[in-house]
């Protein structure tokens, strides 16, 4: 009996490996365009492959990068869901192995004596056992439920790339905008410097009869113009400060400068690459199949609880009521079973079940399919962005160019009497915006470039 019992054991884990019921997991058909709208041609591997300090040649940027990704609380909590995932996944898989316990136990007992016939006795008794119990994962409804808990953690390593590729866009980005409040103060400063120099001008000329006094008015007015920008920068660049700080995880305070905006490095051409490539780089495409893949083998764990649920049980030991005959022959003790349950009425639980993991397969394949899809429009309209804006900046710079010149004619002008003050006071006002819009041009430039390293998957390479 003792061998046949042992011959089921092995016959039935030998059968455990040849049955996994559902659908195996194949990647979805997508429809991938041969190339991004708005791509140049290009044979170049594409920016996304960079590194961030491939990107970003700014040494104290490249700092910042690496204070928030070791302090950023956003990275740090999706460091923590990683954890958490692969704990999950060990909790998971330890269903497929059997569970064995060990349990040993002394008893001693004396009875006094009741009559001649029930005199006293001593009784002392010791066991022994080991128990085995082993749920067969006959039709694979555990394999599945570890296939779905190792793709929620592959998931959950996506997500946390994804969050780290967010926080170095997110860091380059409020870098380059305080770069850019920096480059306007300088503007604004320089700008009224310049004007408090006129208005000085202007007022010792109108002691000396040579000017009005509605000259000296409206030189007082390029001075309010660009000192009230001022206050207003202060403000903004404390607040992009406070800002940054944050990002790096720290309280807030100054930030450390670099390269100027206008130094910023430009890479002289912007590789696309193959947007097939863009399936196995992007993390938030990566985190929606894996999760795709999960709710896959939900499908045959749920298929699976329409079949027989067959178990196996075994204890074995010794057992005694005399120790010194404890490990003798008599004294060992052991029994085995196989159990077999089959669901028969549940009133469409289990079926329903199933359909409610079907359903939620269609809805991950909507939301991969709906990612990627994102993905490569993304990818397009940031590529058109960051043209269009190198080519604004160039018409800026150009437009700067002319301002300064018809501002300095305008001067020359009027020290030779060929023009009023009003002409002056209106070059003065153009040029000055113009410098403020190429500040923005060149900060727009730069924010699209950040964003088309993000939309095509770069920034979580480390």
């Amino acid at each position: 009996m003792r061998k046949l019992l042992v011959s089921s054991f092995v016959a039935v884990a030998t059968l455990l490996a040849g049955c996994v019921v559902g659908p195996n997991y194949k990647r979805p058909a997508v429809a991938v365009p041969s190339a991004y709208r708005g791509a140049t041609p290009s044979s170049a591997a594409s920016l996304g492959n960079e590194k961030w300090w491939q990107v970003f040649h700014d040494p104290v940027l490249e700092k910042l990068i690496h204070t928030a990704i070791a302090q950023n609380y956003d990275v740090r909590i999706a460091a923590t869901r990683v954890v958490e995932a692969q704990a999950q996944l060990g909790i998971t898989r330890s269903n497929e192995f059997p569970e064995a316990s060990l349990s040993a136990g002394l008893f001693t007992q004396q009875n006094p004596k009741v009559s001649k016939v029930f005199p006293s006795f001593e009784e002392n008794a010791g066991k022994l056992s080991l128990s085995v119990v082993w749920d067969l994962d006959f039709w694979g409804k555990y394999r599945r439920e570890t296939e779905a808990a190792r793709a929620q953690m592959l998931a959950s390593q996506w997500g946390q790339r994804a969050v780290l590729a967010s926080v170095v866009a997110s860091v380059a980005t409020a870098y380059f905008q305080l770069r850019a409040l920096d480059a306007e103060m300088a503007i604004a400063k320089s700008t009224l410097a310049s004007r408090q120099d006129s208005l000085r001008l202007k007022q010792v000329l109108e002691k000396n009869g040579s000017a009005s006094l509605l000259e000296v008015s409206e030189a007082q007015q390029l001075v309010s113009a660009a000192a009230e920008a001022i206050p207003s920068l202060e403000s903004q660049i404390a607040q992009q400060e406070d800002l940054l700080s944050i990002l790096l995880g720290q309280n807030p305070g100054p930030i450390p400068r670099g390269v100027e905006l206008t130094a910023q490095y430009e890479p002289a051409q912007i590789p696309a690459g193959l947007p097939s490539e863009l399936l196995d780089r992007r993390p938030d495409i990566r985190e929606a199949e894996q999760n795709l893949v999960a709710a896959n083998a939900d499908i045959g764990v749920l298929k699976a609880a329409l079949f027989p649920d067959i178990s196996l049980t075994g204890t074995g030991g010794l057992e005694s009521y005399a120790l010194n005959r404890f490990i003798s022959g008599p004294s060992e003790l052991w029994d085995a079973g196989v159990n077999v349950t089959q669901p028969i009425f549940q009133a469409g639980a289990l079926r329903s079940g199933l359909k409610l993991a079907r359903a939620q397969y269609q809805q991950m394949l909507l939301s991969y399919q709906q990612a990627i899809l994102s993905a490569f429009g993304q990818v397009s309209e940031t590529l058109v962005a960051y043209q269009k804006n190198r080519e604004f900046t160039v018409q800026q710079q150009q437009l700067v160019s002319a301002a300064d010149e018809a501002n300095h004619l305008s001067r020359i002008l009027y020290s030779h009497g060929g023009a009023s003050y009003l002409q002056v006071l209106t070059s003065e006002t153009s040029a000055f915006a113009a410098e403020l819009n190429l500040v923005q041009a060149q900060l727009n430039e730069r924010l699209a470039l950040v964003q088309l390293y993000q939309a095509l998957g770069g920034g979580w390479q480390q």
